[in-house]
């Protein structure tokens, strides 16, 4: 698992900013409720994933950005309308969604994350959102051999 876990992240280093801006756009929104959010869910790398039919990935990827926000479930009002307009002043400003590896955080957790990051430059932001989307590749694969 480490060994495939560190090709990925070695392929994750060598691509394009816009490889990693599509990757991102196959992701719900944070708080979004389910897989409808930005375009939807890929599979266990963010965009399509391995193995099975495009239908069963979709459905997986779904599942798993549905379980990996799990901590979104117990927002308040407040925090569901606090995380919709970070989420909209986040991609005002860099384009792209709100990506954070949400597995094990709650959704206060997210909002002080995703307040944070807004006060990031472009560049700093990238790096950032790339390192997420890093360990959510990370921790799919690891999930995906052990299913």
């Amino acid at each position: 698992v480490e060994q495939m876990a560190e090709t990925a992240d070695a392929i994750w280093s060598s691509l394009e900013r816009t490889d990693w801006l599509e990757a991102f756009a196959a992701h719900p929104r944070i708080g979004a409720g389910g897989a409808g959010g930005a375009g939807g869910a890929g599979g266990p790398g963010g965009a399509g994933g391995a193995g099975g039919s495009g239908t069963s990935r979709m459905v997986a990827g779904s599942d798993w950005s549905e379980q990996e926000q799990s901590g979104t479930r117990s927002a308040n009002d407040e925090q569901r309308q606090r995380l919709a307009a970070g989420n909209r002043e986040y991609e005002a400003r860099f384009g792209y969604i709100f990506i954070v590896c949400a597995t094990g955080k709650s959704a206060a957790d997210m909002l002080v994350l995703l307040e944070h990051r807004l006060r990031n430059d472009r560049a700093q932001e990238l790096r950032v959102a790339a390192g997420e989307q890093r360990k959510i590749t990370r921790l799919r694969l690891t999930r995906l051999l052990d299913e």
